[in-house]
C-alpha cells in the first residue's frame, strides 16, 4: 500500500511539474529506471532515494510518505494543481478534483481534450449516472444513438448504463467539467 501511495504521489508531482522522468532522473541524480519502478508502485524507495527526488521539486519527504489512505473530510484543489489519473498520447487528460475524500460517492474531474480526440466508436457502459459541463470549446455526445452538440456552458446527465461516446469538434482544446457516481477505482 505504501509503494503505491508514494508512486502515485510521485507521478503526480512530476506530471503536475510538467517533467518527464528522464528529466527528474538528471535533476535528482536518481536513475530513470529506479524513478519509474517508485511511480508503478513496484519497489519502495529508501529515504535517501525520496530526500533526492523531494529536493528536486523543493519539497520535504513527508509529502511522499504522509499516509493519504485514511482519506480526509475537505479536499481544496487550487487551479492546475488536480491529482493526474489519466493521459493519452498527449490528446486526452484527465485531472481527479477529489483524489483524497474519504469514502466518495462521486468524484470531479477536470479533462482537457485534444482536437480530433474521440472515445472511440464503440460505446462504453458502466453503472452509475455521469455529468458533463463544457468549459471551453465542443463535444459531440452520442448517448443510445442519439447525438447531442454541446459548445461553452452546456451540460449533460445521463444513465452510464446507456451505451455512449463523445468526440471533440473543437478546433483545439475543448476542457470538460465530468461528475461521476459512483466514484470509479483509480487504483
Amino acid at each position: 500500500m505504501v509503494r503505491k501511495l508514494i508512486g502515485k504521489k510521485l507521478k503526480a508531482t512530476r506530471l503536475r511539474n510538467d517533467m518527464t522522468i528522464q528529466e527528474l532522473a538528471e535533476s535528482s541524480s536518481v536513475s530513470s529506471n529506479m524513478i519509474s519502478r517508485i511511480e508503478r508502485g513496484l519497489t519502495t524507495p529508501s529515504v535517501e532515494i525520496m530526500v533526492k527526488i523531494a529536493n528536486a521539486f523543493g519539497m520535504s519527504i513527508n509529502y511522499f510518505v504522509e499516509e493519504a489512505d485514511k482519506g480526509s473530510a475537505i479536499i481544496h484543489t487550487k487551479k492546475g494543481q488536480g491529482e493526474p489519473v489519466f493521459f493519452f498520447e498527449d490528446k486526452h487528460q484527465i485531472v481527479s478534483l477529489t483524489q483524497g475524500i474519504h469514502d466518495p460517492n462521486f468524484t470531479v474531474f477536470f479533462d482537457t481534450i485534444e482536437e480530433n480526440c474521440s472515445s472511440g466508436d464503440g460505446g462504453m457502459v458502466h453503472t452509475g449516472e455521469e455529468f458533463a459541463l463544457i468549459l471551453e470549446g465542443s463535444l459531440e455526445f452520442v448517448i443510445e444513438g442519439e447525438s447531442y452538440e454541446l459548445v461553452k456552458g452546456d451540460s449533460i446527465v445521463f444513465k452510464a448504463s446507456l451505451p455512449h461516446r463523445w468526440r471533440n469538434l473543437h478546433l483545439g482544446k475543448t476542457h470538460v467539467l465530468w461528475v461521476v457516481s459512483p466514484a470509479p477505482n483509480l487504483n
